[in-house]
């Protein structure tokens, strides 16, 4: 199976931001579903953002108003803008495709990618 490719995490200070990158070479992009899930370890796995082909989005609300997720469809690649980052918001973050937009489950999802860690300092 293609998986996806995750690149632009790293350490941040609290308050700062930082934009991860999700490369997803699949042949139905265009009308395929990416989110964003993170997880830490010892802890499930949780949704964070989600883009439709449209350009419809949602989040979960602990990033609302913080988070930004956007798509460019010619390039099969997603964009997490994450501003305002908390030590909360540490975790490793995984791009996802394949998935059910009206329902932000891991179990929706089809195809993901390596991860990346994205750590927050105090």
């Amino acid at each position: 199976q293609v998986r996806l490719t995750e690149s632009g995490g790293g350490l941040v200070q609290a308050g700062g931001s930082l934009s991860l990158s999700c490369a997803a070479p699949l042949r139905a992009f265009s009308r395929t579903v990416i989110a964003w899930f993170r997880q830490t370890p010892g802890k499930e796995r949780e949704f964070v953002s989600a883009i439709d082909w449209t350009g419809r989005t949602r989040h979960r609300d602990s990033v609302k108003g913080r988070f930004t997720i956007t798509r460019d469809n010619a390039n099969n690649t997603v964009t997490l803008q994450m501003n305002s980052l908390t030590p909360e918001d540490t975790d490793v973050y995984y791009c996802a495709g394949g998935g059910n937009f009206a329902v932000p489950n891991i179990r929706t999802y089809t195809r993901w990618g390596q991860g990346t860690q994205v750590t927050v300092s105090s």
